[in-house]
């Protein structure tokens, strides 16, 4: 990639990982897993899982006439439309009942696997980002190696 810019479409992205990435940090002993686990109920991943990461953002967005706030440039109709699929996406795969997180055996009943699965891929495809764009000093969790 020629350009550093982050798409849109990782800023939630982004977030997610760099919180994720602080758990690690204070629990040395945690693996990925666990510091994806430790994510899930959080006040972040409420904020993320409740669509209102999204719909603040938007707000700003209008409020400035969708013009980006650090390029300073429009952001396309399309963009706003995939972020909202986005949004969407985050609310139905997000979904918490969190008494109902772990079964009688302790393995994640399937709408909670569910949420971890897509955590992970959100951790996946910012590291993607990084390494396509030679930011290997923004590369804390190494899900992709």
């Amino acid at each position: 990639m020629s350009s550093k810019e982050k798409p849109y479409i990782l800023f939630v992205a982004e977030l997610i990982y760099f919180e994720i990435s602080k758990i690690k940090k204070k629990n040395l002993n945690f693996s990925n897993i666990d510091a994806i686990d430790g994510f899930i109920g959080t006040k972040i991943y409420k904020y993320i899982s409740s669509g209102k990461f999204h719909d603040e953002w938007f707000e700003r967005l209008n409020k400035n006439n969708f013009i980006d706030e650090y390029t300073k440039k429009k952001i396309p109709v399309e963009t706003i439309r995939l972020l909202k699929i986005q949004k969407d996406m985050m609310i139905k795969q997000l979904i918490q009942f969190p008494e109902l997180y772990y079964t009688k055996s302790h393995y994640p009943l399937e709408i909670s696997q569910r949420a971890f699965d897509h955590l992970w891929r959100m951790c996946e495809s910012y590291e993607l980002w990084c390494k396509e764009t030679r930011q290997k000093n923004l590369i804390y969790l190494n899900i992709i190696e």
